[in-house]
C-alpha cells in the first residue's frame, strides 16, 4: 500500500519522538535537558546500566552510543514492537489521531506530480530573482535598501520581484516547455475568466519564497509596490504543495538555530523574520498572514518547548496574542507553553531593531511574560473591580479559562498563580507608611484620620482607664497568626476576615500578608518564606511566646478542626473587643464637655455586650460539627459562642442608632 504524499511528514510533525520513546524508557534526569529536547536513557535494545541512548527530539532521531542503533519514530516502533513498516505507521497514526489513508493506486502518480510542482517553483524563484536586477525593479530595490537589506541579505533570502505584467512568468515558464497544468497547479497563475490566456498570480510585487522544513519552495509571499493595492501582502493559493495553516516562514533554518540554543521567536511577517535573523536572532519564524493555527502551534512546540511570541505593539498585535491564549490553553503540557514579548506601542521587531538595536530586543525577550500573566492582563486591564459583583465576574471568567487546561497539574498551578495575582489586586489597603491602617478611624471620603483625643469626662470613665486593651489585642493577633502558621490548611476558611484584619503591630500585618500569600504551599514552604522575609527570629519569637505556646493546637499541632475553632474564637473575641473600642471612640467624638445620658447609656450597653461575649467563651461540651455563618466548620457550641461575640458588636451599633 502506498501512502499519499505528505502523510509521513504530517505524522512526524504531529508526534514527538521523545513521547514515543518515553513510553519505553526512563530518562536520565542528570544527563537529559528536556527543554532543549536533549534526552538520554539506558538503551532499550541492549542491556546496560549507563544512559548511552540519545534522543534528539527536535530533529526526530535517536542513536545509541553502545549498540549503534539509530532511526526515527517509525523505526523505533518497528524494532520495539516487532512489526513491519506499515503497521508501525498505523500504530503511530493512532497515537497522533490521524486516520490511515485508504488504498490509493494513484499515490505514486501524486508523488511524482508534487516533485514536478516543486521543480516548477524553483524555476519561479530564479525568474523572480533575475527580475529584481532589471530596470523595472528599481523602485523595489530602493525600497529594500531603505529597509536596510544588503545584497548579501537579498541573496540569502532569495528575494525577487514580479514585474507588473499579466503574463511575465507564464511566458517564461511555457517557453521552457512546462505544461499549463503544472503552472496552474503550483498556484503561479490563474485561469482567465474571459477565455483568454491564464495570467500571473503575482504582479508588481517584491517576492519572498516560502520553503517548508525540508527546504522545498512550496509558495510565495508578495509585497505590493502600489500603495493603493487592495492587498499589501499576498500569499500563494493553497496547492498540493502548500497548506497555509501548516506552514511557517523560515521553518527549516529556525529549527536549526533553535537546536543550537537560540530562542524561537514568532513574529508577524516576512520582514520581521528577516530583520531578526540578520540581527543574530536566527530562530525566527512567522505564520503566513493569518492567526496561528493549532497545527502551526504544534510545529512550534516541535522546534522549541517555549516559543516567544513577539507581536507588533499595536491593537491588532495585542488582539492576536489574546486569541492565541484561547488556542494554546487546552494544549499546554508540562514544559510546553508560550511566552509573550510585547513590542513598544506602534513598533514591530524590525522597527525596534533599527531604532534601539539588538540589546533592546534581547531585553524584551528576557522579560517575556508567561501566558498566565497575559491571561490575567486580558481579564483585568482597563476594568474597575469596585463591587462584589464585578469581582465575582472576574473570578468566573478566569475559572472558565483555567477549566480548559487538560493537564491537572498545570491547571492547579494556574489557579495558584491567579490566586496570587488576585491577592495583589485586592490586598488590604495600606497607609502611607506601608503599615496596616491602625490607630485611627475612617474620616470623610474614605480618608484615615488620627483617633480623636478623648475629653476629660471620658478619660475618667472606668472603661477608658484600663491599660490592657492594646496588650490583649496583640495577644489575640499572635495566637491567630501562630495557629495559621502551624496549620496553614485552614487559612482558606478565613481568607476574608484575615484580609480585613488590621493588626496593631505592623510586624503582625507583614506576617498576615505572608500567610495569605504562601499558605497554599504548605507548612514548610510557608515557614521558609517567613524566615526569609522577616528573619528566623521572628517565627521563633512568635511560636515560643508563653501565651502562644500554651494554646492546645500549638502544643499538639495537626488537628485542623481544633485550629479552625481556635482561630474562629480569637477572631470573634478580637472583633467584639474592637467593636467596644470603636464605640468608645465614637462616644468620645460626641462628647462636648458634659456627658449626656445617651452617651453614658451607649457606653454601659457596649461594655455589657462585650462582657457577655467574653463570658460566652467558657468551655462547653463538644458537640456535632456544623457550618457557622462565616462558612467555617465548627462545633455547635463553638458556633454559639462565636455568634455571641459578634452580637456584642451588633448590640452596640443598635444602641447608637436608638440614641
Amino acid at each position: 500500500m502506498s501512502l499519499p504524499p505528505g502523510f509521513l511528514d504530517e505524522l512526524r510533525t504531529r508526534l514527538s519522538l521523545g513521547q514515543v520513546v518515553g513510553s519505553k524508557v526512563m530518562w536520565d534526569s542528570r544527563k537529559s535537558n528536556q527543554a532543549k529536547g536533549d534526552l538520554w536513557a539506558p538503551c532499550p535494545f541492549h542491556q546496560e546500566k549507563s544512559a548511552s541512548f540519545h534522543v534528539d527530539d527536535r530533529k526526530g532521531f535517536y542513536y545509541c552510543f553502545g549498540c549503534h542503533a539509530k532511526g526515527d519514530a517509525i523505526s523505533f516502533v518497528r524494532e520495539t514492537e516487532n512489526v513491519d513498516f506499515m503497521e508501525a505507521v498505523r500504530i503511530l497514526a493512532g497515537e497522533a489521531g490521524m486516520p490511515m489513508p485508504q488504498r490509493d493506486p494513484q499515490a505514486q502518480q501524486k508523488a511524482d506530480t508534487r516533485t514536478q510542482l516543486a521543480e516548477v517553483m524553483e524555476q519561479a524563484v530564479q525568474y523572480y530573482r533575475l527580475q529584481l536586477k532589471t530596470g523595472v525593479a528599481s523602485d523595489a530595490r530602493s525600497y529594500l535598501e531603505r529597509r536596510g537589506l544588503s545584497q548579501q541579505a537579498l541573496d540569502r533570502w532569495e528575494i525577487g520581484f514580479a514585474p507588473d505584467a499579466w503574463q511575465g512568468l507564464w511566458d517564461h515558464l511555457t517557453s521552457k516547455n512546462i505544461s499549463d497544468e503544472l503552472i496552474l497547479g503550483a498556484g503561479l497563475a490563474k485561469p482567465s475568466q474571459k477565455g483568454g490566456k491564464p495570467y500571473d498570480t503575482f504582479r508588481g510585487r517584491i517576492m519572498f519564497p516560502i520553503r517548508d522544513a525540508r527546504g522545498r519552495c512550496t509558495a510565495f509571499g508578495g509585497r505590493a509596490m502600489d500603495p493603493n493595492d487592495n492587498a499589501k501582502y499576498l500569499n500563494s493559493p493553497e496547492t498540493e504543495l502548500f497548506d497555509k495553516g501548516r506552514s511557517l516562514y523560515n521553518h527549516g533554518p529556525a529549527r536549526t538555530a533553535a537546536g543550537k540554543g537560540q530562542p524561537l521567536i514568532v513574529a508577524e511577517g516576512y520582514m520581521d523574520v528577516i530583520a531578526l535573523s540578520e540581527a543574530g536572532f536566527e530562530a525566527a519564524v512567522a505564520p503566513l498572514g493569518t492567526a496561528i493555527t493549532e497545527s502551526q502551534l504544534q510545529m512550534l512546540w516541535r522546534v522549541s518547548p517555549e516559543p516567544v511570541i513577539a507581536l507588533d505593539g499595536d491593537t491588532a498585535g495585542l488582539r492576536a496574542a489574546m486569541r492565541l491564549i484561547d488556542l494554546a490553553l487546552p494544549l499546554v503540557e508540562a514544559g510546553q507553553s508560550l511566552r509573550f514579548a510585547m513590542m513598544p506601542e506602534g513598533k514591530d521587531p524590525d522597527d525596534l531593531l533599527k531604532s534601539s538595536g539588538a540589546p533592546a530586543l534581547q531585553k524584551l525577550l528576557d522579560g517575556a511574560m508567561p501566558m498566565v500573566r497575559l491571561l490575567w492582563q486580558r481579564e483585568t486591564e482597563g476594568r474597575v473591580f469596585d463591587s462584589p459583583e464585578r469581582k465575582a465576574a472576574l473570578d468566573k471568567a478566569l475559572r472558565e479559562k483555567i477549566k480548559t487546561i487538560a493537564d491537572p497539574s498545570i491547571r492547579n498551578h494556574y489557579a495558584q498563580e491567579i490566586k496570587e495575582l488576585r491577592w495583589q489586586l485586592f490586598r488590604p489597603q495600606r497607609g502611607p507608611s506601608g503599615a496596616g491602617r491602625t490607630g485611627g478611624q475612617r474620616g470623610g471620603f474614605g480618608k484615615w484620620q488620627p483617633a480623636p483625643v478623648p475629653l476629660q469626662s471620658t478619660k475618667s470613665s472606668a472603661l477608658a482607664t484600663g491599660t490592657g486593651n492594646k496588650v490583649t489585642h496583640l495577644l489575640r493577633e499572635s495566637v491567630i497568626l501562630a495557629v495559621l502558621i502551624t496549620c496553614p490548611e485552614v487559612v482558606e476558611s478565613f481568607e476574608t476576615p484575615l484580609e480585613n484584619l488590621r493588626c496593631i503591630d505592623p510586624d503582625n500585618n507583614a506576617l498576615r500578608d505572608l500567610i495569605l500569600r504562601h499558605a497554599h504551599e504548605g507548612t514548610e514552604v510557608l515557614r521558609e518564606k517567613i524566615s526569609s522575609a522577616r528573619g528566623p527570629e521572628a517565627l521563633e519569637n512568635l511560636l515560643n511566646a508563653s501565651h502562644v505556646a500554651i494554646v492546645p493546637c500549638i502544643r499538639s499541632p495537626g488537628d485542623a478542626d481544633m485550629a479552625r475553632i481556635t482561630v474562629a474564637e480569637e477572631l470573634a473575641k478580637l472583633a467584639a473587643a474592637r467593636g467596644l473600642d470603636a464605640e468608645i471612640a465614637d462616644a468620645a467624638e460626641d462628647l462636648t464637655g458634659v456627658a449626656d445620658e445617651g452617651v453614658t447609656w451607649r457606653l454601659s450597653q457596649a461594655a455589657e455586650a462585650a462582657d457577655s461575649a467574653n463570658r460566652s467563651t467558657q468551655k462547653e461540651g463538644r458537640g456535632d460539627f456544623v457550618t457557622a455563618d462565616n462558612g467555617v466548620k465548627m462545633e455547635k457550641g463553638e458556633v454559639t459562642r462565636s455568634r455571641a461575640m459578634f452580637d456584642a458588636i451588633d448590640f452596640s451599633k443598635r444602641g447608637r442608632k436608638q440614641h
